[in-house]
């Protein structure tokens, strides 16, 4: 492509001043949102992707070296399998008056590959199952309070940590979300522990034990767990009486065909899947022990698209997939070598940076006052090469050795460009835009 890149993308950047003028915040999710690349510059829509391949509005074609639809499509975009299943089930009809079998499938297979669960409940986004999840707890334990660690959604009962606080959240992946809106009744309800951090959560327990219903938390996200650590959470839960919740909307079937508990060898006592689940197809699922799901019974959740049939098709499909072709070992292998890539080419070129993250989601940071000009540089460096990227990459099972070649390769020549403007101070004067965004701010 070009390294004009406005005036190869004219169609997208009309979209989006369409967008902004008709969407409050332009689109439905911040992830998605221009200004967390490279606002000016990034095509913003896509016309068609397959594979690890992305079309844009204007016909430019990339290879996805980014987010993997911000981790949903963890076998690619568009994958056969998964399709033929949906196509199958467009055909037969998707919703009706009676219930589709396929939920049942689902809700035993969930439980056969995480053998200590025997109910599940389903959703169609991670934030509403995660909101699922809480309620139950609390309608099984009767208490109100929330210990939780990591990032989990929208939800009031999440974004109460921020009620009367200047950032609670701002450790737990975005910063900057603002709780207005939220009754100040929760203030209160939601407390937040840091990862590896046991002491923080003996803190909590020590002042509210008798009233936590939940201690939620992603069992892993950017670094491994201590020894000890996630085991410490499970006793503290169990001391309490308070349910353990593992939030595996994006850490679920990535190092393993399930939940990365598995492999962290700590069994909580439910847990929550989204995202590659359906693999771009809209799915959410709460599995847990019995005793807990049941008292789902004594609350009210309940919503028609809950029951139509896509989610469910698309998630037997894309597990039974995962499952055959041991899909992890790849995502693992691609991952790894774009971590050890972006190591090897840093050190190269003298670019300050750090790389982290579990291998199939891994993440750099620009180690530098100027990193979020030095991020938007590098996603424009890169779509003038043709390829989407950022400071994050999630590997699909798409993802080919080739492509991760050609993509060190061009991230290299980028680096050598980006570590000369560091030295030059001239940065911001190479960009075609304003600098990338950090965590939560409106849109003007």
């Amino acid at each position: 492509m070009s390294s004009d890149l406005k005036s190869k993308i004219t169609a997208g950047l009309r979209m989006q001043e369409r967008a902004r003028r008709r969407i409050p915040g332009m689109t439905q999710l911040l992830s998605k949102r221009p200004d967390q690349f490279a606002p000016g510059v990034w095509p913003g829509y896509f016309s068609r992707a397959k594979g690890a391949e992305v079309w844009d509005l204007d016909g430019n074609r990339y290879i996805d070296m980014s987010l993997g639809g911000i981790g949903a499509n963890v076998l690619g975009y568009a994958d056969p399998d998964v399709d033929a299943a949906v196509k199958e089930t467009l055909e037969a009809g998707t919703s009706c008056t009676l219930n589709g079998p396929e939920e049942v499938e689902l809700a035993e297979l969930l439980c056969e590959l995480h053998p200590w669960a025997e109910m599940a409940r389903f959703a169609r986004t991670g934030g509403e199952s995660m909101a699922i999840a809480v309620r139950i707890a609390r309608c099984h334990t009767g208490r109100d309070k929330i210990a939780f660690c990591g990032y989990h959604g929208w939800h009031d009962w999440y974004l109460a940590a921020n009620l009367g606080t200047e950032n609670a959240l701002g450790e737990h992946l975005l910063s900057g979300l603002k709780p207005a809106g939220v009754p100040q009744g929760l203030k209160g309800t939601a407390l937040p522990f840091r990862y590896n951090c046991p002491d923080e959560l003996n803190t909590i327990m020590a002042r509210h034990k008798r009233e936590i219903a939940a201690i939620v938390m992603e069992p892993i996200r950017n670094t491994q767990p201590l020894p000890g650590f996630l085991e410490k959470v499970r006793a503290t839960a169990d001391e309490v009486g308070a349910v353990l919740i593992f939030d595996e909307i994006s850490s679920g079937f990535r190092l393993a065909c399930g939940g990365a508990h598995l492999v962290l060898g700590v069994t909580p006592d439910m847990a929550v899947f989204s995202k590659a689940l359906g693999n771009g197809y809209p799915i959410g699922a709460v599995i847990g022990r019995a005793e807990v799901m049941e008292a789902a019974q004594n609350t009210f959740i309940s919503s028609t698209y809950w029951t139509e049939r896509i989610g469910p098709t698309a998630a037997l499909a894309m597990i039974r997939k995962y499952r055959r072709y041991r899909v992890q070992e790849h995502l693992a292998e691609i991952g790894g070598t774009v971590q050890t890539g972006w190591r090897t080419l840093g050190e190269r070129r003298r670019l300050p940076l750090q790389v982290g993250g579990i291998l199939p989601m891994g993440h750099l940071e620009f180690q530098d006052a100027k990193k979020l000009a030095l991020k938007a540089l590098f996603v424009q460096r890169m779509l003038e090469r043709g390829y989407l990227a950022s400071t994050a990459f999630y590997s699909m099972y798409a993802h080919q050795a080739e492509q991760v070649a050609s993509y060190l390769k061009a991230a290299d020549e980028v680096f050598k460009e980006m570590a000369d403007l560091l030295q030059s101070d001239r940065v911001e004067e190479s960009l075609k835009g304003p600098p990338a965004a950090a965590g939560f701010q409106r849109l003007t």
